[in-house]
């Protein structure tokens, strides 16, 4: 899939979680409150196909998000942001500044994310670097999906929206995906040929 193409699909799924929104809720808090949340469940399956077939042999993710897969997720998660913001500034909801720290560095290391991988086809980042740089915002960002819903299935996220069984199974999904992931790298490992 080309880049536009792959843009246009995130427009379009984004456009239709407002659209849901709105006429299961009507122009209200609630629909923001939805809009948020549903955009960030968007989120996470663009990075569960980033976190499991980045370097996958069988499946490219160029054929699912394009070459640019790194910005795809970081537009949107921008636009998962925005709705965030709007609703934490529309709600009233007080932010507790160390609890956002952690996210805070993640939106930072994805929206980096896009200009490492131009730096490192314009060679001007080596592949060892790119590669550590990858491995690092994998993890890190699964880390932080992982931890923000645990915080929902243990209720220390307030306002979060969605049901305790939304949140048992999102979090099931993030800690299948760390398996699916271990379990292929050491696969790899173990099954590599002998070198000549």
């Amino acid at each position: 899939m080309n880049f536009k193409n792959a843009l246009l699909s995130v427009l379009i799924i984004e456009v239709g979680i407002a659209l849901l929104a709105v006429i299961n809720y009507g122009v209200t808090i609630e629909a923001l409150q939805a809009v948020t949340r549903f955009s960030g469940r968007t989120s996470l399956v663009i990075f569960s196909l980033i976190f499991l077939f980045q370097r996958h042999d069988f499946i490219k993710i160029h054929s699912i998000l394009s070459q640019y897969y790194f910005l795809i997720f970081a537009i949107a998660h921008a636009i998962h942001l925005v709705e965030l913001l709007s609703y934490v500034s529309l709600s009233g909801v007080h932010l507790v500044p160390y609890r956002v720290a952690g996210g805070f560095l993640a939106y930072a290391f994805i929206f980096a994310m896009p200009w490492f991988q131009q730096r490192h086809e314009q060679s001007k980042l080596s592949s060892k670097q790119f590669s550590i740089l990858t491995l690092l915002y994998l993890y890190y960002v699964w880390l932080i999906f992982f931890m923000t819903y645990l915080s929902r299935v243990q209720g220390s996220s307030l306002n979060a929206g969605g049901s305790y069984a939304e949140h048992i199974t999102l979090l099931g999904w993030v800690a299948v995906m760390l398996g699916i992931k271990l379990s292929d790298q050491i696969s790899k490992k173990t099954f590599r040929p002998p070198s000549k």
